[in-house]
């Protein structure tokens, strides 16, 4: 108990550091998006501070002395990996414009993870549990990434409809492009998640637990897979594209977000079990 004490207060200093780096940024930029007077270099070195000690939370939380997770974690990981996708196609992509709000979402993340911060992984577990873990939540960034790409698809879309000056953002081409190589990464990722909750479920969780339980979370994580298969072969056999496409993302996304996130907060919220 005072080693997950130490843990958890080493997180929450961590944490606050992170939100308040992600708050610069966000308010900054957000309260006058037209005409902010805050500096961009600023703005972006205060985002890569707040990126790189959201990280550290993380790597505390899932590999320090005493590894916790909860659905809080899950969201703030998931966070944490979009902001990573931008900050990589912000230099790939100088036009992608959307710092204001993804650091708010980072603040927002991190702050739900101080609130909720998770229960302890079981002492049987194997030590590859925290990667098994991280492997899962790195789907659900891809996933993630990939709503916010076809989110900025459709606005790009409505742009061009309405005749509106779109010239802070990138061309639909390249926006649907993007969209449907996260959603092939992140389906990826999911499968070989699902698989190594199958085969290797009882090494990971410990004997305690069968390797394959019929529950909510797995339900809806097959249901969201079958979304994603369903959509990528329509999108290559079919040529699916546009707003039934999005559509479609968002519905496996809204699966996937139920099927861990949302199992864990009933858990652990609403009925206050760790199991």
């Amino acid at each position: 108990m005072m080693i997950l004490a130490s843990t958890l207060s080493a997180s929450f200093a961590l944490g606050l550091a992170a939100a308040l780096a992600y708050a610069v940024p966000a308010l900054g930029s957000g309260l006058r998006p037209r005409a902010s007077s805050m500096n961009p270099r600023l703005a972006e070195l205060s985002l890569v501070i707040a990126w790189a000690l959201h990280g550290a939370v993380l790597a505390i939380t899932l590999w320090g002395r005493a590894p916790h997770f909860g659905f809080a974690q899950a969201v703030s990981m998931t966070a944490w990996l979009v902001l990573t996708v931008y900050g990589i196609e912000s230099r790939l992509y100088p036009r992608l414009r959307a710092q204001w709000w993804l650091s708010g979402l980072g603040s927002a993340a991190v702050l739900l993870a101080l609130w909720f911060p998770g229960v302890p992984l079981q002492r049987e577990a194997s030590p590859w549990l925290p990667l098994h873990l991280a492997l899962g939540v790195a789907s659900y960034g891809l996933f993630a990434a990939a709503v916010v790409h076809g989110w900025l698809m459709t606005r790009a879309e409505r742009q061009i409809r309405g005749a509106a000056d779109a010239a802070d953002g990138l061309p639909l081409l390249t926006l649907e492009r993007l969209t449907f190589r996260f959603v092939q990464a992140g389906f990826v990722l999911l499968s070989a998640t699902l698989l190594a909750g199958f085969f290797f479920g009882e090494d990971l969780y410990g004997s305690a637990r069968a390797a394959w339980r019929v529950d909510h979370k797995t339900v809806f994580s097959v249901l969201s897979w079958l979304c994603f298969a369903v959509l990528l072969a329509g999108r290559a056999r079919l040529g699916w594209r546009g707003r039934f496409a999005v559509r479609m993302l968002y519905g496996g996304a809204g699966l996937l977000l139920l099927a861990y996130v949302g199992s864990r907060f009933v858990l652990e919220v609403v009925l206050g079990r760790s199991v």
